[in-house]
């Protein structure tokens, strides 16, 4: 092919994909309105005993106030908060300590589960954290979630039996990121309001539902989770808290997805830190959802509306997608994060979206090259959902 030709032909396809990204944008926005509608129903009054498991490793300076807001739930049922570690010399435990001070009337526990069961140490203090629980309700979460004070009270109505349906084995929620201010950090927490979250209520409206669980929320019924095969056969799983709901929905029941919106914080990442971390996402999701993880390629509409501008040497119809393109991104992540999630730090990072949006794609594309993830500060190779060492 001459040059002219293969200039053609990416201004053709980058047109293409410009459209495409615009029709996404428009879907998500579509999708995020539906939810809107869908929490504004009333909730059924089921308030069951729950389990509350956290499996800790190290202190994050927001942990201890993240603990708090679970002792400060307005729930008409019982619950108990259980906290697992693998080594008793772990700083968070006097973390535990410390909420067991403050809050003396809640059932709070500590468990050391020293066993470590396959390659995921946060599923292996769960399954030893199992046993000691009380209720036939379960909901893990991670260690710095953050929630409101409704937050077992949405999360566990759903549970609720419906005439006709089909029984929920697994709730999940949304969530937004907290930043910490570096950078990376930041760039992270506008791509989770702004990009993650309108994937999963695109793919919630695309499927008929939710057909796998997010790790800001995996509440489960423990009938549930034994017919799905237990927390044992998660141990090797990088992404367990996906595994888990895609396995309860295999098992014949319900995913649901409720109306809380909880909050995590995101580390104050240095670059390195911040790629390995959306690299390890990316190939997760690739492992996981091969066709959904190709899909991505229409999620990236401004970068390849900047990309036709250049290939098309900065036409007046490259000019008139861009603006568009620019146009429909930043409504989606209002729509997304501002109005569903009610993240405040949206609005003072939407400068960053055009370079996290062209940053985003060259990962995207990375996240084919290879197999090797980052995590906890150790390498592994994932194959089939399982880490190898």
């Amino acid at each position: 092919m001459t040059p002219h030709a293969i200039a053609f032909a990416i201004e053709a396809l980058t047109t293409l994909l410009t459209v495409a990204g615009m029709a996404y944008f428009l879907a998500a926005m579509f999708a995020a309105r539906l939810y809107l509608r869908e929490r504004r129903r009333k909730h059924a009054d089921f308030a069951p005993g729950v389990s509350i498991l956290k499996s800790l490793k190290g202190l994050d300076p927001a942990m201890l106030e993240a603990f708090r807001t679970h002792c400060r739930q307005s729930y008409a049922g019982p619950y108990e908060l259980l906290f697992g570690v693998a080594d008793a010399a772990d700083p968070a435990v006097e973390a535990v300590e410390q909420l067991k001070r403050e809050f003396p009337e809640q059932a709070i526990g500590l468990l050391v589960c020293p066993e470590r069961l396959g390659t995921n140490g946060k599923v292996s203090t769960l399954v030893q954290m199992q046993r000691e629980a009380r209720y036939d309700y379960l909901l893990v979460n991670d260690s710095d979630i953050a929630v409101s004070p409704l937050y077992l009270e949405r999360v566990m109505s759903c549970f609720a039996p419906e005439t006709g349906r089909a029984e929920v084995g697994l709730v999940t929620a949304l969530y937004r990121g907290r930043a910490h201010g570096t950078l990376g950090s930041r760039m992270e927490s506008l791509g989770i309001a702004t990009d993650f979250q309108a994937g999963v209520l695109l793919s919630k409206m695309i499927e008929d539902g939710l057909h796998y669980g997010l790790g800001s929320t995996l509440a489960v019924s423990r009938a549930a989770l034994e017919k799905a095969g237990g927390l044992i056969g998660l141990v090797d799983q990088l992404a367990d808290d996906y595994e888990m709901g895609a396995r309860v929905d295999r098992a014949g029941y319900r995913v649901v997805l409720c109306s809380d919106v909880v909050e995590t914080g995101v580390p104050a990442y240095r670059w390195q830190g911040f790629v390995d971390h959306q690299l390890r996402w990316m190939r997760t999701v690739r492992d996981a959802r091969p066709g959904g993880y190709f899909g991505l390629i229409f999620t990236h509409g401004f970068a390849w509306a900047l990309l036709n501008a250049l290939a098309s040497g900065v036409s007046p119809v490259s000019l008139w997608l861009f603006a568009l393109s620019f146009f429909l991104r930043l409504s989606m992540a209002m729509m997304v994060g501002a109005a569903v999630l009610s993240d405040h730090q949206v609005i003072e990072s939407l400068w960053l979206l055009p370079l996290r949006d062209v940053v985003q794609l060259g990962l995207w594309i990375a996240g084919f090259a290879g197999n090797t993830i980052v995590w906890r500060g150790e390498r592994f190779v994932l194959k089939h959902g399982k880490l190898i060492d």
